[in-house]
Order: structure tokens, then C-alpha cells, then sequence
């Protein structure tokens, strides 16, 4: 059956987005655009318990930093909306009414303290105890009562649940684009609740319903979903859907560093990386999470470093653009295992989307870090800064550290270069290259470099030596870019000085 490909990417407003959620989302993009087809953004706040405010604003501005843009949903509309979960609430009641009335489901009025009086049992006799097939027989629903007993325990309004009522003895058969063929017998499963007492769908219902009102075609989300898709396939075929049921994919859980358990934020906070795109703070306790982009990644290394974590090209080319991922994505090349979250890979992309990044673009962004310092320059002499120290970056607060100098006045000399370099004729040789640097005229990189080299050739003085001495005096230490890119930028009158300064607070 040829039909559209639509699919969706439905986050719950419960905290910041994690990067699992970041990658599951970027998959089903890329499948999308590769396939001409829809990607949708739809919130699923069924559970208002543990809605969180400004979630939902937090998932749509992390969207937009990435460049993962949506074709419907929240905050962009279309015709299958509307796209938040909770204003559709109406219309969920019909689609448990219709699985109640087709005996697929029935009516649960079991209190919580009487299901957890029941688990204790259960458990002091070292069993588990699940709502089944096996033990709905002997609890207070609508299997168990009298016709008259549900109807006078729902004219009295009585809390009740809706409860999916799984068949006895059924293979249940999911074919996963990802996992094969996977087999679950129905009387391992629990009889889960499709709609509360408060009058909300829970994710299952509200999931099949939209998803096939929506005319979704393939489901690709995250392996912890696996074990709901039997209770998924069921619903479709209690609602006569299945000959309209998407695909599934299930994607491969994002490891630790150690590739030992789920990657969490705790992992992040311990070992320094963020686990959020965007930094997040905490409404209830004001703590602040890290994100990908106040700690200083580009949004493209980002999607870059999340498209690798659970798939691979097949080639030796690991840096792609979203056009380039969007043409060489496919479902079959997913990983089944899953994929160690790796900081040094991480910061390598974010050097690599670095060095492509236009030098104005970085230059505006490190701009604001000198400006925090009280360092004013003009954009054009930060620019070409930028482009002198780059590629010994990582990201843009790297740039500080590489380039002070070009800014300030060293304000202390590296001692291990004073006592392997600094001998008792440097003073003299340095002050030599000072007459010859104040009277050139044409201060160019190319022509300072050719007029010190001619002189210490001819006066046979220790290359090395002396350039390691003229380095620490400009800058402080043995780093940084071509030494007369360094005297060229700061200028004839700041290199002299630079020279002066270090001759007299060595010589002390």
C-alpha cells in the first residue's frame, strides 16, 4: 500500500527535552524529508500531574536552534489539529465509549488502596501481581459485577478507569523495521488503563487515536516504547484499524560514556557535558541544567554528533550536512544496540563545525566575551583574530585562552621558557630587533618576518632561541599563531613597548 509518509515526533511538557528525545526526533525529520513526506510536532500532556510550565516553549525554541523544523503542529497549525493532546480532550471519551461498547474494554472501579492491598498480598507471597487476564475475574469491574451493579456504581458516580481487555492465549505480532520480528503472548501482558477517573485518555489511547486520525505512517521512537507496542497493535485492531496501522521503529537507547545504563542527566552534571539542548532552570528549584548551546556547541556539529549515536553511513564520511544526512539516512542502517554517548567525538565535531563556521559569524559571538571582560575591538580586527587562532579551538570560549595577547599586555612570563631560552646577550639582541622594527615602514606580516630573519641569519644569533624570546615577550608564553601575524596585528608601537616590558621585568 503506497500512502503519504507522515510522521510525528510527540513529546510530553514534563522538563527540558533530553538529547534521546533531541535524536528520536532528527530521525523521524530525516525519514520525512527523504521520503517527501509530513513531520509533526504534537504535545502530549494527558498527564496534567506532571505538566511543568515553560516545557512546552523549552521543546519548541530547542527545535529552532537545531534548524529541525516541523511541516504541522503546535505553534504552526494544519489541518489535522488541533496538536496539543489536552484540547482534543472532548473527543477521546467516544473512542473508549466505542471500545467498551465492542467489549474490548471495560470499566475498572477498584480503588488505589485496594489494588495496593492486593500487591502486598502478592508480594508477601513472593509474587508480582498485574491487572491481567488472569486476575481481572476475581476485582471490582465490569467482567466481574452484575449489569445492574456497573450501572447503579455509574449512576452514582463512582471513580472508575477504562481498562484495555487483552484476549486470552493471543500471539501478538509486531514487525519492527529496526528488531524484526517480535512475539508477544497476551496473557504475559497487564490489562492497561485507557482512560482516568479525571476524565484524561492515557498515552495509549490518546496515542492510537491521534496517530490514526492524523494519518500517521510510520511510529519511529525510543526501544523503552517497545513493551507498549503489543498493548498499540491490540488497539488498532479493536478499532477495525489495522489495514491503516503505521510501521514501527524502535530506536536504540543513548548509553553512558561507559556504555553502562541510560544516558542521564546526573551523567552529564558528573562528567561536564549537557544532556538538554537548551540550559534549562528548574521552575520549582530554580536549578540550572547545561545545554548544548550555552556551552558554546554550533547547532549543525549538534545534529551531526546526534544523527552518528545509533546510525552509521556505511562510508568513512563522518561529517554531513542536513541535506547530505537527509540523503543518506535510512532506517535499515540503525543500530539494534545501543550507542555510547562519547564527549571527546563530541568536542571534535564541534572543533570540525568550527573551523567551517564563517569567521564574522564567530567573531560577533566572541565579541560578547570580550565585551564581558571590558574589552572593546572592532569586529573587523576580532575577525581576523578569529581566523589567526581558530583551529586550536574546540568552541568559541576556546578563543580566550588562545588569543588574550592580541588583546592585553602580558602580565607575567613563563618561567620554564626564561631558564631554558632567556640567556645574558637576550636583552641586548632583543633590543637590536626593537631599532629594526621601529623603522620599518611597511609593517606587514611578510615584510617584519623577512627583515628580523635576515637579521639574525647574518648575525648568526640561535633561531630558535631568540624567536622563543621574542614570542614570550609579546605574548606571555611559548603559544599562539605565526609570531609577526602577532607583531603585524598589535602593531609597531605595542610590539616595542610589549619588548621594553619584558626585558625590564625579566632582568628583575
Amino acid at each position: 500500500m503506497n500512502r503519504r509518509v507522515r510522521v510525528r515526533f510527540a513529546p510530553s511538557p514534563t522538563g527540558p527535552l533530553h538529547i534521546g528525545g533531541v535524536r528520536t526526533a532528527l530521525y523521524n525529520y530525516l525519514f520525512a524529508k527523504q521520503n517527501n513526506g509530513d513531520f509533526l510536532l504534537r504535545i502530549e500532556d494527558t498527564d496534567q500531574t506532571r505538566f511543568v510550565p515553560g516545557a512546552e516553549e523549552y521543546i519548541i525554541e530547542a527545535f529552532k536552534w537545531l534548524g529541525i523544523n516541523f511541516d504541522e503542529g503546535v505553534g504552526i497549525g494544519g489541518e489535522y489539529g488541533p496538536y496539543r493532546q489536552s484540547d482534543r480532550k472532548p473527543m477521546y471519551k467516544q473512542y473508549a465509549d466505542e471500545l467498551l461498547n465492542s467489549g474490548w474494554a471495560y470499566y475498572a472501579f477498584d480503588t488505589p488502596e485496594e489494588l495496593d492491598s492486593i500487591r502486598k498480598q502478592y508480594e508477601a507471597e513472593k509474587k508480582n501481581f498485574q491487572y491481567d487476564c488472569n486476575t481481572r475475574g476475581a476485582l471490582r469491574n465490569s467482567l466481574s459485577l452484575s449489569k445492574e451493579e456497573v450501572e447503579e456504581l455509574l449512576h452514582n458516580n463512582v471513580p472508575y478507569v477504562v481498562r484495555f481487555k487483552f484476549p486470552k492465549d493471543t500471539e501478538i505480532l509486531i514487525n519492527d523495521l529496526i528488531r524484526g520480528e517480535v512475539k508477544m503472548n497476551s496473557n504475559l501482558l497487564d490489562d492497561k488503563v485507557l482512560y482516568k477517573s479525571d476524565g484524561m485518555p492515557t498515552y495509549h489511547l490518546a496515542n492510537i487515536v491521534d496517530d490514526h486520525l492524523m494519518e500517521i505512517s510510520h511510529v519511529i521512537r525510543g526501544e523503552e516504547w517497545l513493551p507498549s507496542c503489543p498493548l498499540h497493535v491490540m488497539l488498532y485492531e479493536a478499532f477495525g484499524w489495522k489495514d491503516t496501522m503505521p510501521e514501527f521503529a524502535h530506536l536504540p537507547l543513548l548509553l553512558k560514556p561507559d556504555g553502562n545504563g541510560k544516558l542521564s542527566k546526573r551523567d552529564g552534571d558528573r562528567l561536564g557535558f549537557p544532556v538538554f539542548p537548551l540550559q534549562w532552570t528548574d521552575p520549582k528549584t530554580g536549578d540550572i541544567s547545561s545545554g548544548y548551546r550555552e556551552s558554546g556547541y554550533i547547532p549543525e556539529a549538534v545534529v551531526n554528533i546526534l544523527a552518528f549515536l545509533g546510525w552509521n553511513p556505511g562510508t568513512e564520511q563522518e561529517i554531513f550536512s542536513m541535506q547530505e544526512l537527509v540523503e543518506a539516512f535510512s532506517i535499515e542502517r540503525i543500530s539494534k544496540s545501543g550507542a555510547k554517548f562519547d564527549l571527546e567525538k563530541a568536542k571534535w565535531y564541534n572543533h570540525k563545525y568550527l573551523q567551517i563556521a564563517s569567521n564574522i559569524e564567530i567573531a560577533k559571538q566572541f565579541d560578547l566575551i570580550l565585551k564581558d571582560k571590558q574589552i572593546n575591538a572592532s569586529l573587523d580586527y576580532i575577525e581576523k583574530v578569529v581566523s589567526l587562532v581558530k583551529e586550536r579551538c574546540s568552541f568559541v570560549s576556546d578563543l580566550w585562552e588562545q588569543s588574550s595577547f592580541f588583546f592585553e599586555k602580558p602580565s607575567s612570563y613563563d618561567e620554564k621558557i626564561i631558564q631554558k631560552r632567556w640567556k645574558e646577550d637576550t636583552p641586548e639582541v632583543l633590543k637590536e630587533i626593537i631599532g629594526l622594527l621601529d623603522s620599518v615602514s611597511d609593517f606587514t606580516t611578510e615584510n617584519t618576518d623577512k627583515i628580523v630573519h635576515a637579521f639574525i641569519e647574518e648575525r648568526q644569533i640561535n633561531m630558535g632561541q631568540i624567536m622563543n624570546c621574542l614570542r614570550l615577550s609579546l605574548v606571555g608564553a611559548g603559544k599562539g599563531p605565526n609570531l609577526f601575524d602577532i607583531v603585524s596585528m598589535i602593531g609597531k608601537e605595542e610590539s616595542i613597548e610589549r619588548i621594553n616590558k619584558a626585558i625590564e621585568a625579566i632582568k628583575k
